[in-house]
């Protein structure tokens, strides 16, 4: 390399000039001579800090990373019995990623004599493609492999998804309180009439406390003995007396 282009680190253009004289240009001001475009010519190099320039390329490209969004492939499987409610539920799942900008891929698994009828999952897929033809295009035609049959869907250039209607809590600005509806006026009521006292009742007099009854005499015994013992005399008396 025989002459270079120089630009030194404020931008301006220094001309050609041999590579030996923009190095000790760069060190004098301490900086490094950093080949720019090598494909010119004559090659452009730039006298700047190269440690510097490293760390803004790097800041550079993860500001663009963060900012980049990153194309997933999510797969939705069906069967060829899949029945209604299932098949609608895993369409809005493939409205949603592609809402997200992803793309979808689209699987009928076959078993057994399922095998044999692989129009029955073909038709499927070929309904999933009508129903989201405003917002979905295929990358290819339904094709099966092995027991599997699938179609890649992307979103469509130019559509848009339709925005979520805003919770009325968030679509109110800031300190702005919604007039509240006036309540009617309720009618006065006639104040009620003030009742008379209830007379207290007359105390109940104590009643008289009751006399002591007087214990109740022992009774005598019966004479029993006396008794048995005129029994026993006449118990003895002969018969022919």
């Amino acid at each position: 390399m025989r002459e270079i282009r120089v630009i030194d680190d404020t931008g301006q253009q220094l001309g050609i000039m041999p590579p030996a004289q923009a190095l000790a240009l760069a060190k004098s001001k301490s900086l490094d001579l950093v080949e720019v475009a090598a494909t010119a010519v004559p090659p452009v190099c730039r006298i700047m800090d190269f440690g510097k320039y490293q760390y803004q390329e790097q800041k550079r490209q993860r500001e663009a990373r963060k900012h980049q969004k990153v194309t997933e492939v999510k797969e939705i499987k069906f069967r060829p019995k899949v029945d209604e409610h299932d098949y609608q539920f895993k369409k809005k799942h493939i409205q949603r990623f592609l809402a997200d900008g992803d793309k979808v891929k689209a699987t009928i698994f076959f078993r057994g004599r399922e095998m044999a009828h692989p129009e029955i999952g073909r038709r499927i897929l070929e309904r999933l493609l009508d129903e989201l033809v405003d917002e979905a295009v295929a990358e290819n035609m339904p094709r099966k492999e092995g027991n599997t049959m699938h179609v890649i869907l992307a979103r469509k250039p130019g559509w848009k998804p339709p925005k979520a209607a805003p919770k009325p809590d968030a679509a109110a600005p800031a300190g702005a309180v919604a007039a509240a509806e006036e309540p009617e006026a309720v009618e006065e009521l006639e104040p009620l009439e003030e009742l008379e006292p209830i007379e207290e009742p007359e105390p109940i007099e104590e009643p008289e406390p009751i006399e002591e009854l007087e214990p109740i005499e022992e009774l005598e015994p019966f004479g029993g003995d006396e008794a048995v013992e005129d029994g026993g005399e006449e118990g003895n008396e002969e018969p022919g007396a």
